[in-house]
């Protein structure tokens, strides 16, 4: 169907400046400077500061096409009403971790929210070498909650099918389909890599039990709506600091398997554990422990004190649940590393090393922990998951 984008009007850090005076977020007299911010594949951001207070706040708008692509990929306007939306529902759950929405125009696709600019994205902040000692425990707590109120065993079924509704996310679902589970699996589809990948490659598209295993995980990731996801919770999509964690960009928010949102936030941590050595690995080690310790202690407590289905005291219910949701977690942790090695999308934890031969064993690794964590997702644990990247250290490089 052919979407009406007659009333839509980009907009310049002008006309954003003119926005927020009309809305009265800001003083109608003060001294206010705009800059586009972001480097993005969809969207705009601008940035507007307050010259003499220096507060600021962030106007997001959606265009109807991929900015990174143009408009040979249309790309529908609702997902910016999405992504409000789903800021201020995961917010209603857990408000530390979550920016505060001031106002949204669903035909303009336009979000204003609170600058974060105090913060850090968390994925320039590893490269560089930051240390963010709450990040996973905020994180864990975060998907746990979001997890948890959105589901069956806190939601009514009417109220939770409702709330999917207003979710239906299928343009965005779609780009998801593509680039995670299908293109980077076949050869014969478009992807993206060093020549000197080539190989490995080939290894992954000839290994049927990698492709069937694959092929199970994007049944589950299309057919599966256990809870409210963020649907795209990489370590991009973090802005932090010592102290503060917030998530941002949740316009690919679906109902889906929890085990999605668990396992893109592992395997962007699992980017810099594969580049890392010595006492950087270790760091990475210890986020990868607290992330999932911090999610299942909270879900548990969840479970026990907030759980109204009636299935909730059945012995062995709630384990079987956290195993599920580890499964499928590294399964799809497997399936995003390698479509940012060998895809159309890759990350610069991996492209910022400059040397190509260490750029090159790096890549190789990730393939290699990626197709690892999809064949054996079924009997892996944290520890077996750290033991396996302790076997693939880079000899004499690391990003920090």
């Amino acid at each position: 169907m052919t979407q009406n984008h007659s009333n839509f009007k980009r907009l310049t850090n002008e006309t954003a400046i003119t926005l927020a005076k009309k809305l009265g977020l800001v003083n109608a007299d003060a001294s206010l400077k705009c800059n586009e911010i972001g480097d993005g594949n969809l969207n705009y951001v601008f940035h507007i500061t307050d010259t003499v207070t220096n507060k600021g706040l962030i106007i997001k708008q959606a265009v109807p096409y991929a900015k990174v692509l143009g408009e040979s990929w249309p790309l529908t306007l609702k997902r910016a009403a999405i992504e409000a939306n789903a800021l201020i529902h995961f917010r209603s759950y857990c408000p530390e971790f979550v920016p505060q929405v001031y106002y949204s125009d669903e035909q303009l696709a336009i979000t204003v929210m609170e600058d974060l600019s105090h913060l850090k994205i968390v994925r320039t902040g590893l490269i560089d070498g930051d240390s963010y000692p709450l990040l996973s425990q905020h994180i864990g707590e975060y998907v746990a909650k979001t997890a948890f109120y959105t589901s069956d065993y806190h939601l009514e079924p009417s109220s939770k099918k409702e709330v999917a509704r207003h979710f239906t996310n299928p343009e965005l679902c779609k780009i998801t389909e593509v680039f995670i589970f299908t293109d980077p699996f076949f050869e014969e589809l478009p992807g993206d890599f060093e020549v000197e990948l080539k190989d490995a490659a080939e290894k992954i598209w000839n290994d049927q039990e990698v492709i069937l295993e694959v092929a199970k995980l994007k049944q589950s990731f299309e057919t599966e709506q256990e809870a409210l996801l963020h649907g795209d919770l990489h370590t991009g999509s973090i802005f932090a600091s010592k102290t503060e964690t917030k998530v941002i960009d949740p316009e690919f928010a679906f109902y889906g398997p929890v085990g999605f949102d668990l396992g893109q936030y592992t395997a962007n941590l699992l980017f810099q554990a594969v580049t890392r050595n010595g006492a950087g690995k270790e760091e990475i080690f210890t986020l990868l422990h607290e992330f999932w310790n911090a999610f299942e202690e909270t879900y548990t407590k969840l479970w026990e004190v907030q759980n109204k289905s009636p299935f909730r005291h059945v012995k062995g219910y709630l384990p079987y649940l956290l195993t599920k949701f580890k499964k499928d977690a590294f399964g799809f942790a497997g399936c995003e590393l390698i479509r940012r090695t060998i895809g159309l999308s890759h990350v610069a934890d991996l492209n910022v090393i400059g040397d190509k031969e260490t750029r090159i064993a790096a890549k190789t690794a990730t393939l290699e922990i990626g197709t690892f964590l999809i064949k054996k997702r079924e009997e892996l644990d944290v520890p077996a998951v750290i033991e396996a990247l302790k076997q693939r250290t880079l000899p004499s490089y690391s990003t920090i």
